[in-house]
């Protein structure tokens, strides 16, 4: 048991550190603010203004982010339907041009069937040729010149090789298929019969 000096005294000591009892005997109820360890009671409010402000902004941040996949997703099939487009459309432009050569090519047929005049009918078919050799060029398309040229791997699809003097050793004596440039870029190698 206590007596009442050690009672009195651990009274004292107590009200000492916490300061709970105000001049009115009122019980003040941020006593321990100054006291580490201990907190307000008005901590939680202030924390959960905090959660309601995190969580806010973690919301927006998620809406802006669902927006931009969503406009990303839009962006995509769009380029995709686009290009899907341009595929099924890209020869359009040559093909409406070499549509008065096939027009041509029906009419010189009609012709062969009904004309026994040979010169003619070979005026005529060179005529389309030549049309069609025009319409191929103005679209961008350029032969190769490879005749009598050096072999060059990077044009040329070598078939075969045949004997040949000297001076045509490692040079393309025949063309059997021509080689072509669109637009100064190489869509078809030359076949060529090169001199060994």
């Amino acid at each position: 048991m206590f007596d009442c000096c050690t009672f009195a005294q651990l009274l004292f000591m107590n009200l000492q550190d916490i300061d709970m009892v105000t001049e009115n005997n009122e019980m003040n109820i941020n006593s321990d603010a100054e006291i580490p360890g201990h907190t307000h009671l008005s901590d939680p409010l202030e924390m959960r203004d905090d959660v309601e402000k995190l969580t806010a902004e973690l919301q927006e941040q998620k809406d802006k982010y669902l927006r931009q996949l969503a406009e990303f997703d839009n962006f995509r099939r769009r380029s995709a339907k686009e290009r899907m487009d341009l595929l099924q459309t890209a020869g359009k432009d040559i093909i409406v041009s070499l549509l008065d050569v096939m027009d041509d090519v029906e009419r010189a047929e009609r012709q062969m069937q009904t004309s026994d005049d040979i010169e003619q009918i070979k005026q005529g078919n060179l005529l389309v040729f030549s049309k069609l050799k025009s319409i191929l060029q103005n679209k961008g398309l350029t032969p190769m010149e490879s005749l009598h040229t050096g072999f060059d791997v990077e044009k040329h699809e070598a078939i075969t090789e045949i004997e040949a003097p000297e001076s045509k050793k490692g040079t393309v004596v025949d063309e059997l298929q021509k080689g072509y440039y669109l637009n100064d870029k190489l869509i078809r190698f030359a076949k060529v019969v090169v001199g060994k």
